[in-house]
């Protein structure tokens, strides 16, 4: 549901939400007739202004329409992202639109306008880059934001990756369970047990080094978040696997030693596609002999990557700098020139929908508390967009996360277990 801004936007947090864009009329006429034929084609309800709404579908609400069509002429998706963080649109059912939006992405323009999308489509910062320091800041804007505030909406395991659900719709009884059997699936999948020396590249909380440690094997985790590493710490202790489980505020491409089984969960999409060579390099290079790596990746069709890739995108400025989804071919041709061999491959991505949800949920659920803590109605408004957007795009298919194997390209493929 709605709710209007309750003080104007901070100018100095948000300069490029409180401000209006410089746009040419013509950019924004341009803009306004390709939306208004666009969504009249699509199963959706608009109500432009104050007219009557017109359609059919889960309903749009433009309330400023000039200053919509101005922020998305001048910025595209980045001015449609930055037009619901000033609340110049909304929906009651925010997923619902996205959805329609997101199944219907490649027709929302027409296709002879689509060439020219080089000339307002702006480039990625060269300072997103994911450089040794440029990958530590990237980092450090969306996992250091405050683990209270990722307590408040994600499940008691603190697991910030698509859950594998018993039954769907899943419940929020089922959370932790769920959170607990991807965790194992990867486990089973990277032949964890008694004795494995483990390397987990991306600590996160710090759930799985703990699961893992409890199998009784040994584990090094490495992360970049110092927020991450304290509170992964701190719980390894509290479950009394702290000399088994060792967390490490260290980028993946500083890690030394061979492992028997290497696992990175969700890592991968913030590495970077100029990275992706070193990142599958890392993994072979660290697999001892006969070792087995689980991977878990988000990933979108190739076509689409390529185009994500090339331009400053809301998520990228907003949420994930420097962060870049890969399709499944790239994950083929980059572990392949890496010297690894893909052994299983499970998509789940209708999980990852059911995951957002929940966590969308229990994030409007805890508005005060996200107050409490220092964050602003703009913060709360981009939030809500970034989990209903993430899951537009599994419930639209645009979107998949999946589990491989991969082990050394001169061994024999593993099975899942």
């Amino acid at each position: 549901m709605f709710t209007p801004p309750h003080t104007e936007t901070d100018k100095d947090r948000w300069p490029d939400v409180a401000r209006l864009p410089r746009g040419s009329r013509a950019r924004t006429a341009t803009a306004a007739l390709i939306l208004r034929r666009a969504f009249a084609r699509l199963p959706l309800r608009v109500q432009w202004g104050k007219a009557p709404a017109a359609g059919s579908g889960p309903l749009l609400r433009v309330r400023d329409p000039e200053a919509f069509f101005r922020r998305i002429g001048a910025g595209g998706l980045v001015g449609f992202g930055e037009s619901y963080m000033a609340g110049e649109w909304d929906a009651d059912d925010l997923v619902g639109v996205l959805t329609v939006l997101a199944t219907h992405v490649d027709d929302l323009v027409p296709a002879p306008l689509r060439r020219l999308r080089a000339l307002w489509v702006r480039r990625r910062p060269a300072e997103q880059r994911n450089t040794v320091t440029g990958a530590r800041d990237n980092i450090r804007r969306h996992y250091d934001l405050s683990n209270d505030l990722f307590a408040l909406f994600l499940d008691p395991t603190m697991s910030y990756s698509a859950a594998v659900f018993p039954t769907l719709p899943a419940t929020g009884v089922d959370f932790p369970a769920a959170q607990h059997h991807k965790i194992d699936r990867l486990l089973d999948l990277a032949g964890v047990g008694p004795g494995t020396r483990v390397l987990e590249i991306g600590t996160g909380w710090g759930e799985l080094a703990l699961r893992a440690a409890r199998r009784g094997a040994t584990v090094v985790t490495v992360t970049l978040s110092a927020e991450q590493r304290h509170l992964a710490m701190s719980r390894l202790r509290d479950a009394g696997v702290a000399d088994r489980a060792t967390v490490e505020l260290c980028d993946y491409r500083h890690v030394s030693g061979t492992y028997d089984a290497v696992v990175s969960v969700e890592m991968i999409e913030a590495v970077g596609a100029d990275y992706w060579p070193v990142y599958f390099s890392t993994l072979r290079e660290r697999l001892a002999p006969g070792g087995r790596i689980a991977l878990q990746t988000i990933t979108m069709p190739h076509e689409r990557m390529l185009a994500t890739g090339r331009s400053h995108t809301w998520i990228s400025k907003y949420i994930f700098p420097g962060g870049l989804i890969p399709s499944m071919t790239a994950v083929e041709r980059e572990s392949a020139a890496a010297g690894l061999t893909i052994g299983s491959d499970h998509g789940y991505g209708e999980h990852y929908a059911e995951t957002l949800r929940l966590w969308r949920e229990r994030f409007s659920q805890q508005a005060p508390s996200v107050d409490a803590l220092g964050f602003d109605n703009t913060f709360r408004r981009m939030w809500e967009l970034y989990l209903a957007y993430s899951e537009a795009g599994f419930r639209a298919q645009y979107l998949d996360v999946r589990q491989l194997l991969l082990t050394a390209s001169t061994t024999t493929r593993g099975a899942v277990r």
